[in-house]
């Protein structure tokens, strides 16, 4: 029996490593394609680009490895019962729950792993690649800038110049910065110029400013003023750090907070190796192929809109959450509940069904 074990768990895995490496590979390429449109390279370079492909795929990985090992049962169970080795099986007293069983076996490790990245993994992903997007969309931030050239904003409506810099690129040298806001043009002029850029969540970018002026123009009410400083620190704001922090904290605070929002995010995280588990058993169902019979297509067809409807539910049940909708208590849970339950009448249920010769 332990090599039929063997064989059922080689016939799952090379599947699911095939899946979850072409889902890899898709969202890789999207993620490039997002970021090079977003013209980060110019802003922080390619190898900067690169950390946040790698940062935002690992981000992923709680959702592609569910997915994977549920594509990867239905496609390797639908297989063996197609070309008839389930009968095999079943005649040398393999039964249908040993089958269940050793489905079981795999998914639970599978589950501890896609756990352990959502736990741990994902947040420090997350603060990771939220540091480089706030570098990346730094409005006065030095590595977006050549020495010598005008550099305009019209989201902010800033221009800014950079007479030269150095080989770190962090000191510059004669700066022009001008913004218009609430009806008054600002210009700060600074013959030297230091950027710190953020290392962490709580640290915010900023950049230092040496001997200059800042000029305030409010030509209709002809109320300008000059001022001239020895030292001035100009902060990067960011709203989205602030916004998105909670993605970023550690499972241990979301553990102690209070809030809906905290909430609902540590029973996301807390849900991966749930889901994976209760997908992979109500994948099994789906694999019930008579024999010299092919049902492929209505199989994958089904299974993607049952995947489908459990997405969407799971990101409305964290919504539901964060908004006060449903109590803390029950939480995200009610949809792993009902997960359980379709499994147990899919599964107990057909006994005597569960891969049937018909």
């Amino acid at each position: 029996m332990k090599i039929i074990e063997k064989y059922i768990t080689r016939e799952l895995l090379l599947p699911f490593l095939a899946v979850i490496s072409i889902l890899t590979g898709l969202f890789v390429s999207f993620s490039t394609a997002r970021l090079l449109a977003s013209a980060v390279t110019e802003t922080l370079g390619l190898l900067v680009m690169l950390q946040l492909v790698a940062l935002k795929t690992i981000i992923a990985l709680e959702v592609l490895i569910p997915i994977s090992f549920y594509v990867a049962v239905i496609y390797g169970l639908s297989r063996l019962s197609r070309d008839q080795e389930m009968n095999i099986f079943r005649s040398v007293g393999f039964s249908d729950y040993r089958i269940l069983y050793t489905v079981l076996m795999i998914a639970i490790p599978v589950g501890i792993v896609s756990g352990a990245l959502s736990l741990y993994v994902r947040p420090w992903a997350y603060a990771e690649s939220y540091i480089l997007d706030a570098q990346a969309e730094a409005e006065l931030n030095a590595n977006r800038f050549q020495a010598g050239r005008f550099y305009g904003s019209e989201k902010s409506g800033r221009v800014i110049f950079v007479q030269a810099k150095d080989d770190s690129g962090t000191r510059m040298e004669e700066v022009f910065h001008f913004i218009k806001k609430a009806g008054i043009s600002e210009i700060v002029v600074a013959k030297e110029a230091i950027q710190h850029q953020q290392l962490s969540l709580e640290q915010q970018s900023h950049t230092e400013l040496f001997d200059g002026y800042i000029y305030h123009l409010a030509y209709p009410e002809g109320k300008d003023s000059a001022i001239r400083y020895e030292k001035m620190t100009y902060f990067n704001e960011n709203d989205q750090i602030k916004w998105h922090r909670r993605k970023a904290a550690p499972t241990r605070i979301l553990w102690e907070s209070e809030q809906p929002r905290d909430i609902a995010e540590l029973q996301w995280r807390l849900s991966r190796p749930v889901a994976t588990i209760l997908l992979a058993l109500i994948a099994v169902s789906f694999t019930r192929v008579a024999p010299r019979q092919s049902k492929s297509d209505k199989t994958y067809l089904v299974a993607a809109t049952v995947f489908a409807i459990y997405y969407n539910l799971s990101g409305l049940a964290q919504t539901w959450v964060e908004q006060g909708v449903v109590n803390a208590t029950l939480g995200i849970w009610w949809l792993y509940l009902l997960l359980f339950i379709i499994a147990g009448v899919l599964l107990p249920g057909s006994r005597q069904k569960l891969f049937k010769r018909q």
